[in-house]
């Protein structure tokens, strides 16, 4: 199973700890744990189910792609990381 991370700051909104949950893409993955935290994926994901502007996924630490449908593949050994988007300059 692939295991899914929530940064510090993240955890500061919603309380939600590591987990782990099986998929082949990084929507199964997340469907999986959204399932568990309700309130933590409608933070993460607009009301289309695509990526919110201010949060950014990495598996395996490479940035996904497709932010509006979550196709990425995922691994069963994955580290999908869910986190907020910094931005400023």
């Amino acid at each position: 199973m692939a295991k899914v991370f929530f940064t510090a700051n993240l955890r500061r909104h919603v309380d939600c700890g590591a987990m782990e949950a099986e998929g082949v893409t990084v929507g199964d993955v997340l469907s999986r744990v959204f399932a568990i935290q309700d309130r933590l994926g409608a933070y993460v994901l607009d009301d289309q189910g695509a990526l919110r502007k201010h949060m950014t996924i990495l598996v395996d630490g490479q940035r996904v792609r497709d932010i509006e449908r979550l196709t990425d593949p995922v691994r069963p050994n994955s580290e999908v990381w869910v986190m907020q988007a910094l931005s400023g300059g």
